[in-house]
């Protein structure tokens, strides 16, 4: 299966990135992420660029999180570790972009594919879009502290813990009801709804946006306690590599709390 691509056209001051891996509903590989967070360095110094876009190819998910088949590699809970610090760095770089971001999401976002969205400034959603983390039900890891406090800071303590412990996905008019979709559009006019909210964005004072957006990132940042003990518990479990394992086998995993 191919390795995927990540894509970046600009066109009229809108920086349009595209994740293309459909055939795998856009899960991230290596390679993926590393071109991703290229494509955000080379935005970060472009102040011509007003607004930046980030969606998936194929219509049926945003991004179904990263490739399962890449967890078969790991050892134990350092390599856990390392990955979440990768992930970090590259959801960072996501949110520490200077201009405003728009994650137009036509389907699934799932785990990383949720973070990547979470991390944008808004979401623009079709009616079948949905976000989730089921790893309880699926893999047996975990989250980021950096990542939980996005989740929690975009759905609320609640929904978080449906999310995490229960497994829940949240459908798009739930998440418009929360205020994590700003806009919900059926897939025929995702590319007006996208256009119209760029050329808002576009109108709008680069430096009060600039200052803003990292104003409210070092609020949420300050607040992330470190998390690397509860990270390598969990991918230094036996439970982790059960439910890689079973994930990949299509089989549905025997958890044994160890």
């Amino acid at each position: 299966m191919s390795n995927g691509q990540v894509h970046l056209s600009i066109h009229n001051g809108v920086a349009q990135i595209l994740i293309d891996r459909p055939q795998a509903r856009n899960a991230m590989t290596w390679s993926m992420y590393e071109e991703l967070g290229r494509i955000c360095e080379q935005l970060r110094d472009q102040p011509e660029i007003r607004v930046a876009t980030i969606r998936g190819a194929g219509g049926e998910a945003f991004v179904a999180g990263t490739d399962i088949e890449q967890f078969r590699t790991f050892e134990g809970g350092e390599d856990g570790i390392a990955y979440e610090k990768v992930i970090d760095q590259r959801i960072g770089q996501i949110e520490a972009l200077p201009m405003p971001t728009v994650a137009i999401v036509d389907g699934w976002a799932i785990g990383g594919g949720l973070a990547i969205s979470a991390a944008c400034d808004f979401r623009i959603a079709t009616p079948k879009s949905a976000f989730g983390l089921p790893i309880a039900r699926t893999l047996g890891n975990c989250l980021s502290s950096n990542n939980v406090a996005r989740v929690v800071a975009a759905f609320g303590v609640a929904r978080a813990k449906r999310m995490l412990l229960l497994a829940e996905t949240i459908p798009a008019e739930e998440a418009k009801a929360c205020g994590f979709v700003t806009v919900i559009a059926p897939a025929d006019e995702l590319d007006q709804q996208a256009a119209a909210m760029c050329a808002r964005l576009a109108q709008h004072a680069p430096v009060t946006m600039r200052v803003s957006k990292e104003a409210i990132r070092r609020v949420i940042a300050q607040t992330v306690p470190e998390g690397d003990d509860l990270v390598r518990a969990c991918y230094g479990s036996r439970d982790f590599m059960i439910g890689v394992n079973a994930f990949l086998d299509k089989k549905r995993p025997e958890w044994t709390g160890s």
